[in-house]
């Protein structure tokens, strides 16, 4: 199979997938090496990126996923009448980033940490597929732990949770790292709000 061959079979299973493809899932299914398959995607993720086409192919860990390009997001919305998704609220932006720099994590550790029962935010990230259920503790009463999903890394743009901003050390005597706090925030708000789920 030649790879213009190659690159096209493989937009078309990943546009019919429409969700994070696994590379060792394509590999098996489609018999093509890893390393083959792995190369051909990121020649294709470059190809959309340098012909500034309309189709973006996302790299989430080990899944790569076919998705629009984010400059066309408002038409999108024009065209298939898609709402705007209310944005998270300054408590659910507290809890998504005290379980992705913490994950995985109990409901009674983020709760711990900001003093306030969390219930009602960690069952909207959940519904906003942001976090998931990953098991139980085996500790009494079996508490549930939660971690980040393949959608948090896509709305953040991220393929590894390693790309995550850095968390600005505590300095008391200046208020220059509250700044970089406040702006680090106002940036993921940014993002998450630009790179929401369409569907």
């Amino acid at each position: 199979m030649n790879l213009k061959k190659m690159e096209s079979m493989l937009e078309a299973v990943l546009f019919a997938a429409g969700e994070p493809c696994p590379i060792d899932r394509l590999s098996l299914a489609l018999e093509i090496d890893e390393l083959v398959l792995t190369q051909v995607l990121e020649n294709l993720k470059a190809k959309y990126e340098e012909n500034e086409s309309g189709l973006r192919l996302l790299k989430l860990g080990t899944q790569y996923q076919l998705c629009t390009a984010i400059e066309y997001a408002d038409e999108i919305r024009k065209v298939l009448e898609v709402k705007k998704n209310a944005p998270l609220s300054q408590a659910a932006f507290e809890v998504l980033a005290i379980i992705a720099y913490n994950q995985p994590v109990t409901k009674a550790f983020v709760e711990q940490i900001r003093g306030v029962d969390c219930s009602g935010v960690i069952a909207t990230l959940c519904q906003k597929k942001l976090i998931e259920e990953k098991g139980r503790l085996e500790l009494p009463g079996r508490p549930l732990i939660y971690a980040t999903t393949p959608d948090f890394m896509r709305c953040f743009g991220i393929s590894e949770l390693s790309e995550l901003p850095k968390i600005p050390e505590k300095d008391e005597n200046s208020n220059e790292n509250e700044k970089n706090s406040d702006n680090t925030e106002n940036d993921l708000k940014l993002s998450v709000d630009e790179n929401e789920n369409l569907e």
